[in-house]
């Protein structure tokens, strides 16, 4: 009797749908991710079963809703242009690999490759996630810390409607972005409630093709939320807020559960869920006095998109030097992107997304 093995080829399968599962299931940002137009990160594969380099998403604008027809006023030749614009992501291959030879592994308590896959899997999810991260606050395409001060005042003028810095709309001097981050001060715009109930009231009546400000996420039958991504020093002084004031103390059940106990890693305030990635990077001593500035990321439905032409794979390093070496890797093709209204234009604007400038002290 014969019985049946399973063949290498499907093994490779079997590791490939395993690890595209975990590895975006261990990404910080995943809960935010979801196919549809109401997802913070709305992700598309359309391009994993078409031919192209890049993919467009479409975006539609409100109705302008300051006039209508009455009584019997011909509708024709009075209709509204609905308006409508399209952000285009391009795709571009990102992939890794570690390699191993029979003599190491044999030295080795443990099988390297798998462990070797393993690491892999952390590191696709740290190129994501760092990706996802840069896309937040690159300036019109560019990636922030390859921007001229020229391209950042440019955005901060088209975008002034959405982005705070500190504890006042004044601080913004003039849309000279540095000029405006100078501002921040290290007493009176650390993070706290009342900073991210302001943001929240800019990004809601922010002008967005005459709608009614940015559209946030929406759950349930009515219920909407934003999320705040902001970086740990940010979080810190949130919390040390909530802490001084009361506010879990006061509101919540007093247990261990309480988040005065827990350390939480997302903080509910009106209706805003502001959560911590440390991995959120600083901008050292740009504030008044040198001080740190942390860039915070108010996020509503289609802040952000990745589009995917080909989900994370495994790959397979053939042996080589006659069976001494063997490799494995993993490849994808995708795009990261903020979507904008008006990309590429000299007025374009970040359509789902509002962006707060706040202290970032390091710890002493």
């Amino acid at each position: 009797m014969a019985e049946t093995t399973i063949s290498t080829a499907n093994r490779v399968k079997q590791w490939d749908s395993t690890f595209f599962n975990e590895y975006v299931r261990s990404n910080r940002f995943k809960r935010y991710m979801g196919a549809s137009e109401n997802a913070i990160i709305q992700m598309n594969e359309n391009l994993s079963k078409k031919k192209g380099d890049a993919i467009t998403i479409p975006l539609v604008g409100s109705l302008d809703d300051t006039s209508y027809n009455t009584g019997s006023t011909d509708l024709v030749g009075n209709e509204k242009a609905l308006p409508n614009d399209g952000h285009q992501i391009s795709i571009g291959v990102v992939r890794d690999a570690t390699v191993v030879n029979v003599e190491e592994e044999q030295a080795s308590p443990i099988n390297i490759r798998n462990a070797g896959r393993t690491a892999l899997k952390t590191l696709a999810m740290r190129h994501m996630r760092n990706d996802i991260i840069a896309a937040m606050h690159s300036i019109n395409g560019t990636v922030y810390g390859s921007a001229t001060e020229t391209a950042k005042d440019a955005w901060l003028t088209d975008n002034a409607d959405r982005v705070l810095f500190g504890a006042a709309l004044a601080n913004n001097a003039a849309n000279d972005h540095s000029a405006a981050l100078a501002t921040v001060d290290a007493t009176n715009d650390v993070l706290t409630g009342d900073i991210v109930s302001l943001h929240k009231r800019m990004v809601q009546t922010a002008n967005n093709v005459n709608s009614d400000g940015i559209r946030p996420y929406i759950y349930g039958e009515d219920n909407e939320t934003f999320v705040l991504f902001v970086p740990s020093m940010a979080f810190r002084d949130l919390r040390a807020w909530m802490v001084a004031n009361n506010y879990w103390e006061n509101a919540m059940q007093r247990a261990k559960s309480n988040p005065l106990f827990s350390g939480p890693n997302s903080i509910e305030w009106d209706g805003v869920v502001v959560r911590e990635i440390p991995e959120l990077p600083v901008l050292s001593g740009v504030g008044a006095g040198a001080i740190n500035v942390a860039p915070c990321y108010m996020c509503g439905a289609q802040a952000l998109a990745v589009a995917w032409a080909l989900r994370t794979k495994s790959t397979m390093r053939k042996e080589d030097d006659y069976g001494f070496k063997h490799g494995v890797g993993f490849m994808e093709l995708r795009g990261i992107d903020k979507v904008q209204y008006g990309q590429g234009g000299s007025d374009a604007k970040d359509w789902g997304m509002g962006t707060l400038y706040v202290a970032g002290v390091a710890d002493a």
